[in-house]
Parts: C-alpha cells; structure tokens; sequence
C-alpha cells in the first residue's frame, strides 16, 4: 500500500505593510542580539515603556515606530492611524517579548496561532492558555485585543517561543478595521487548531527500534 506523501505545512505570507514592521524588527533585534548596541538596548527600553501607550507618545522611539506615507490607505490627520497603531503594537509588544533574552524572538513565518499552539503544548496548564486565547478570539475591541495579547506575549516570553512580528502586525491593522475582525479570527484559529493537530499526528518512534 502507498502511503501519501505529507502534505507541507501551509506557511502565510506577510504583506508589504507586515513587511516593512519585520524588517524594522530584525534591524532591532540584529542591533540589539549581534553587535550589542548600547542605543538598540535604550530603544527597546523605551520601546517597553511605550507598551500602554498610544502611537507619536514616546518621541525617542519615533524614528523606529513611524509610518512611511507609502502605506497609509488613506491621509493621516491629528490623531493616530491605522498603520501607525498597528505598527506601534508590534514593534512594542516585540520589546517585551526580547527583553532579557539571548535567543531571536522573531521568527519569519510563525504566525500568533501556531505561537500559541506551541504554548498551549509546552506550558504546565494548557486548558490555561486555551482559555486565554479564547479570550483574545472574543476581544471587541483593539483595546481589549492588545489588553490579552500583553498577556500571552508575556507567556511566550517565559517559554522562549518566537513569533513573526510582520505577521502580527498585518493582523492588527486588520482587526482594525470591523470587516477584518472576522478574518483575523479564522486565520488565528486556523493556525492554533492545525498546528495541535499536526503536532498531535506526528509518527511516534517505537521503542526498541533499530536506528
């Protein structure tokens, strides 16, 4: 009997604007892990104590959280946009995730789902991290969004798990917008449900067997 080949994982791509936040990532994460930059090192601090705060509020990190006009949909007025929310949340939410950290906690191609399904099968208690990505599915608002998403970034954190920065903030500037909300959704579950039942499909070696 043939047995079919298995089928490659499905890995998303990041679209320009996604593209454009990981590079900023990886510029900050290679300044701060491979040369040791003493000025990376203070942007991440003030990276960090940005993490509550609205986009534009922490001038010393500006040169890394703004927005090209080139990815703005629509002109910018007084207060802060789409974009630069977006981008602002994952450049800062990054800052939390490396802080302290010797290993890359971002990773091309990890998306929030397949991050947190890897969580949910390391962590002590993975009816816990089930309940609180629950609870991130459920948020209404980007408030609330961002509110679990402190949380569970704290957890990957602990568990040393990357997570694709671009990816995620793709994924914010839709959620903010109400007729992305849904996709973001389905693509978050998608991920976290996969993934757990590929981990879970994968041949087990016998033991005793030959090498």
């Amino acid at each position: 009997m043939t047995i079919p080949a298995p089928t490659p994982p499905r890995v998303r791509r990041r679209r320009p604007f996604g593209q454009h936040t990981a590079q900023t990532v990886f510029a900050l994460q290679n300044r701060m892990l491979g040369r040791r930059d003493p000025a990376a090192v203070a942007v991440m601090s003030k990276l960090r104590g940005a993490v509550t705060r609205p986009p534009g509020s922490e001038y010393a990190v500006l040169d890394v959280t703004s927005v090209p006009d080139r990815f703005f949909r629509r002109p910018p007025g007084d207060a802060p946009v789409d974009e630069e929310w977006a981008k602002h949340t994952a450049l800062t939410l990054y800052a939390v995730h490396q802080q302290s950290l010797s290993s890359p906690m971002h990773a091309d191609g990890v998306s929030l789902g397949s991050a947190l399904s890897r969580l949910a099968r390391e962590a002590e208690s993975g009816t816990a991290v089930r309940r609180r990505f629950t609870a991130l599915g459920n948020a209404m608002t980007y408030e609330g969004l961002t509110y679990h998403l402190r949380g569970l970034i704290g957890l990957l954190k602990q568990r040393r798990i990357p997570l694709d920065y671009g990816l995620l903030a793709d994924d914010l500037l839709d959620f903010r917008h109400p007729d992305g909300r849904d996709r973001v959704r389905a693509l978050w579950g998608r991920d976290f449900y996969r993934t757990s039942q590929d981990a879970a499909e994968e041949p087990r070696s016998v033991a005793g067997e030959a090498s």
